[in-house]
């Protein structure tokens, strides 16, 4: 019989045929992992494939494992050790328990080291997994202290206004110090910079594109929107929010009592995953920021830094996730405004929002993955791969709305020159939806109609930003020529 029934509901363990009484750090460095993570356990007498072997001696190495503990480990984390038997072999069980006062090191050899946990192995730490392990042992977040940075030299338009439509209340001058953005020397802690119109704090940003297609893979055009966005954390909340709402499509569809909407994705999940990866990264983590990627199928929103308390969102419940907030400050700010609630409950409101949609499905559920140092949250387009039908598709920008139509229908008559113009852009090696759009749109006006961007939106799907890449696209290629006297922005297709 194996070990799973002696583990419990361990995550994290590491087996070992025997102890290394010559070389504890073979096996302290998992002690020190485990006790700056989440805990774990150490199986002494037991083969990597969870046969128990049973060790010689397992009382005198029990003693040797106090010892070791008690003289390379400091501080010295909380421990249970068992001795164990079963079908006459004995083995050990070290538990580690989560640590208060990390980080733990391993002392030996002239060396200092604190270690983490990185999938199944413990590594040394590194400058910014060490100051999130001092941070936590000081019972201190990162938004929480000073900066450098002088309350009068920073302007807070964003958040007063902001705060003053959302509670119905204004944010008072002495606000400042009760919600901790200020301390009393008149310095912002970092959630007052983060939270200031121009934040100082670099890697306060937001990076959101719109790929062209399925992935990232380069093409003719590699993304249809591209956007970087910085400043107070509520301008890039509703920046990012409105990035995803303008390369988005809505549809719709008749009932007896009106319409429905169908949106790609609907717009609370979006909301909540963004204000969870704004309010709950890693600040410490330099040189790395939010990201949000949009494909055909889906919306991605990465984030700095894994769950707070070191486990891995996969190998839990999400349902039953308990409110562990990285930066409480922050956190109790977008509360007050209603952004977010309290009692942490963002898991579930997503699933909860996908689930209520129109067109959802099982194989649509949204998806969490984490690990030590990313976050990802992966939303699905409801209306990816499914037919139109009776719905209509309408823009989330302007509100124009186009009938399903087939792209390989020439409605003007110029057959054989649509077919040149097809075969001129392959040879432009556009992409496959690009090219669709084009000819889908040589079908609608051919050679001698006008067109704006307005009619391109309202004929191919497309939001306003993808619709002027588009426009860019085929002028560039000379596909397209403006037109003048007509008014801004007309065009036609040129004869080729």
């Amino acid at each position: 019989m194996g070990i799973e029934k002696y583990i419990g509901e361990a995550t994290e363990y590491d087996k070992k045929l025997k102890l290394e009484v010559r070389k504890p750090k073979s096996w302290l460095k998992s002690v020190s992992a485990f006790a700056n993570g989440i805990g774990g356990t150490l199986i002494f007498g037991v083969a990597d494939d969870g046969t128990i072997i049973g060790l010689s001696d397992a009382e005198g190495d029990s003693e040797i494992i106090s010892e070791n503990l008690k003289a390379k480990m400091d501080p010295i984390p909380d421990s249970l050790m068992e001795i164990l038997s079963e079908n006459g072999k004995k083995f050990i069980l070290l538990k580690i328990l989560p640590g208060q006062e990390t980080p733990y090191y391993y002392f030996g050899e002239g060396n200092r080291i604190a270690f983490v946990r990185v999938g199944n192995e413990s590594v040394p730490a590194d400058a910014t997994a060490l100051k999130r392990l001092v941070l936590k042992g000081a019972n201190l977040s990162y938004d929480s202290m000073s900066s450098v940075y002088k309350f009068e030299d920073y302007a807070f338009t964003k958040l007063r206004t902001v705060y003053r439509k959302q509670t119905g209340s204004e944010f008072e001058e002495n606000d400042f110090i009760s919600f901790e953005l200020v301390d009393k020397e008149g310095s912002l802690t970092n959630a007052g910079a983060l939270l200031a119109d121009e934040s100082p704090i670099r890697q306060s940003r937001l990076f959101c594109t719109r790929w062209n297609g399925l992935d990232k893979a380069s093409g003719v055009m590699e993304a249809w929107d591209d956007k970087e966005y910085e400043g107070s954390l509520i301008s890039l909340l509703q920046n990012g929010t409105e990035f995803v709402k303008n390369n988005s499509k809505k549809r719709w569809k008749k009932t007896g009592s009106g319409r429905v909407e169908m949106p790609d994705y609907p717009e609370q999940a979006v909301h909540e995953a963004l204000v969870n990866a704004l309010i709950h990264r890693d600040y410490t983590e330099i040189g790395s920021e939010v990201h949000i990627d949009m494909f055909d199928d889906r919306l991605e929103i990465y984030s700095p830094g894994g769950m707070p308390d070191g486990s891995v969102v996969q190998n839990v419940d999400t349902d039953k996730v308990a409110s562990k907030r990285r930066n409480p400050i922050i956190a109790d700010i977008f509360s007050r405004m209603h952004f977010m609630e309290r009692r942490g409950s963002g898991f579930r409101k997503i699933k909860a929002d996908y689930r209520n949609a129109v067109n959802y499905s099982e194989k649509l559920e949204p998806v969490f993955e984490s690990d030590s140092n990313a976050f990802y949250v992966i939303l699905f387009n409801l209306n990816y791969g499914t037919e139109v039908e009776n719905s209509d598709i309408e823009s989330e920008k302007t509100g124009h709305s186009t009938k399903k139509q087939d792209f390989g229908t020439a409605k003007t008559g110029h057959s054989i020159r649509k077919q040149n113009l097809e075969e001129l852009i392959e040879r432009l090696n556009f992409s496959k939806p690009t090219q669709d759009n084009i000819v889908l749109l040589f079908s609608a006006f051919g050679f001698d109609s006008v067109f704006s961007r307005a009619d391109i939106i309202r004929h191919t799907g497309l939001t306003p930003s993808p619709a002027s890449t588009l426009i860019r696209k085929m002028k560039e290629s000379e596909l397209i020529e403006e037109i003048k006297g007509q008014g801004k922005g007309k065009y036609r297709f040129k004869k080729q």
